[in-house]
């Protein structure tokens, strides 16, 4: 009975212990500096395939298939976005937000941004 009872408790501490240690867990750090400068989609438009870009304005509307309408003051352009990219943020076309992606200039289709993170402004 003692080691029945003993051993209950050994497994009801570190049960415990383990839910404390993983609550207390530091945050997962990363890169902490200068990074992509925001720029107009005028702008955007102008650079290189495979650019990276960060860029402010609301979504017009959606195009269906992960695809929408961007707008700023210089422009519109299809930016992408992938579900899991939005993090949580919702948006109407009265939002105004940062995406930061990369520009995907085909050859027979418009200039695209694909989304890699969704942030408000």
């Amino acid at each position: 009975m003692k080691k029945l009872l003993g051993a209950t408790s050994l497994a009801l501490v570190l049960g415990l212990t383990g839910n404390s240690f993983a609550q207390q867990a530091p945050a997962a750090g990363g890169f902490q500096g200068p990074g992509i400068d925001m720029i107009t989609i005028s702008e955007a438009l102008t650079l290189p395939d495979d650019a990276p870009v960060k860029i402010s304005g609301k979504i017009q509307k959606s195009l269906g298939d992960e695809k929408y309408l961007f707008k700023d003051a210089t422009g519109t352009i299809i930016i992408e976005i992938d579900d899991e990219e939005w993090n949580g943020v919702n948006a109407t076309p009265e939002t105004e937000i940062v995406i930061v992606g990369e520009l995907d200039k085909g050859m027979l289709e418009e200039t695209e941004v694909d989304v890699e993170t969704v942030t408000l402004k």
